[in-house]
């Protein structure tokens, strides 16, 4: 039976002339002398590259393998350079591919077998280089999604194709367009630039953050301002990448102006009394604040719009920077400087209160969270009390007297010790009842 193509559909006619041009490719490439003579070369530079690297790459490993434990930037960058020798391989084979291609097409004025090796050869260091040599999540994400696929296209020859298919296909927003291929372009190199400008403002903080010698507040101002310059920088970058004109963003900046002056005005107080907090360092990073609303705990983190205080039982509190500026704020000094704390109690009336001060400082003093400067403890009478005589011992410590620092407690039962071991009585309360008309008699 004859197979009738003109009544067939469109498809399938369009599938037949393919298989056909195909077909003549082929048995083109099978008869031709310049074909055959490609693919020895291919597999000729493929042997010798696998020969080449079964010698070479033991000799780098051991010479690019640092010490055991050693650290340091040339032992990571020793690390980082081993990390890529799987890569041997497949671009020897590139390289002697590519030389192979330059005799045959000055030979035969033909190279498309080889040349598809060649290409071939790319795609199998793209596939390497994502499936054994990126590990960070995001990049092997945008390798497996982006890269591979890109490399798979230009090893089919149809990459030329496809990017001439993008930029042809546009897509309205309003009275703007955009093309397929500056919307990829823009996907990609956006997620590029943010993921370094990313890893660089964390590299930029760790830095900045190992300077001791720079004032706490002014590393929190290097930081934020490192910040800024880097994810600026990062879409200036990105808007040349798209093609946009950063002219027209005048009109965006002009709107983003009115909005600060209404709805954003709390932001925008927020991120300058932050800037203003990092200048003066009235607040910074390890200090113990209370605010003029009962809010008190340390500062761990300070961001452009707040401060993030961490109380005593492990709560965190977003606190504006605005209130730091506007309100009464109690700074209990930076994290390691001297405060100093009190704890009462009392004695019976029949104690020699003369002999108090002396047993008390003595005791307290022996505590070695107890400082000597900027002065010692000291035991002072505050009162006379419904049961007994008021006292309070006065003390400096090192640091604050929160959930991880219980000093008073501690200088609490010294007190007590004390006392107890010079028989000095701790009261508790008396009351006397007085009847009036004598007791009731009683029944017979």
């Amino acid at each position: 039976m004859d197979f009738d193509l003109e009544s067939q559909p469109e498809i399938v006619r369009q599938a037949v002339d393919l298989g056909l041009q195909g077909w003549e490719l082929a048995k083109g490439w099978l008869l031709s002398p310049a074909a055959w003579t490609q693919f020895a070369l291919l597999v000729g530079a493929f042997v010798v590259a696998l020969l080449i690297t079964r010698k070479v790459r033991p000799v780098l490993t051991r010479l690019l393998t640092p010490p055991q434990g050693q650290e340091g930037i040339i032992a990571t960058a020793r690390r980082t350079v081993l990390a890529f020798l799987p890569l041997i391989l497949p671009l020897l084979a590139y390289l002697f591919t590519g030389i192979g291609e330059g005799v045959v097409r000055s030979l035969f004025d033909s190279g498309e077998v080889i040349a598809f090796g060649k290409r071939v050869f790319l795609f199998l260091a793209a596939r390497i280089l994502v499936k054994e040599i990126i590990d960070e999540p995001f990049l092997n994400a945008l390798g497996r999604f982006v890269l591979l696929p890109i490399a798979a296209l230009y090893a089919l020859g149809l990459l030329d194709d496809v990017s001439l298919w993008l930029t042809e296909t546009t897509v309205g927003l309003g009275n703007i367009r955009f093309s397929l291929m500056a919307i990829a372009r823009g996907v990609i190199a956006g997620s590029l630039l943010f993921w370094f400008g990313r890893w660089s403002n964390d590299q930029s903080a760790a830095f900045l953050k190992k300077q001791e010698q720079m004032r706490p507040a002014t590393r929190e101002l290097a930081i934020k301002t490192a910040e800024i310059a880097i994810f600026g920088l990062a879409f200036i970058l990105l808007m040349n990448i798209m093609g946009v004109n950063l002219s027209t963003l005048a009109v965006l900046g002009g709107a983003i102006g009115v909005g600060l002056g209404f709805g954003l005005q709390k932001i925008a107080s927020n991120f300058i009394s932050g800037v203003i907090l990092l200048l003066e360092g009235q607040a910074t990073v390890g200090d113990y604040v209370e605010l003029d609303g009962g809010e008190a705990g340390t500062i761990v983190k300070m961001t452009a719009r707040a401060a993030i205080l961490e109380t005593f039982d492990g709560r965190w509190i977003v606190v504006p920077n605005e209130d730091f500026i506007t309100t009464r704020v109690v700074n209990y000094s930076d994290s390691g400087s001297a405060n100093r704390y009190e704890a009462p109690f009392s004695v019976s009336y029949d104690t020699d209160i003369n002999k108090v001060p002396d047993i008390i400082e003595a005791a307290v003093g022996k505590l070695e969270f107890v400082l000597k400067e900027p002065d010692g403890p000291d035991c002072e009478l505050r009162g006379f009390g419904d049961s007994g005589i008021d006292f309070a011992v006065e003390f400096w410590v090192n640091g604050i007297d929160d959930g991880r620092n219980k000093f008073t407690p501690k200088v609490l039962f010294a007190v007590w010790n004390a006392l107890k071991d010079n028989d000095i009585e701790i009261p508790y309360p008396h009351r006397v009842v007085e009847l009036k008309g004598g007791l009731p008699a009683a029944s017979e």
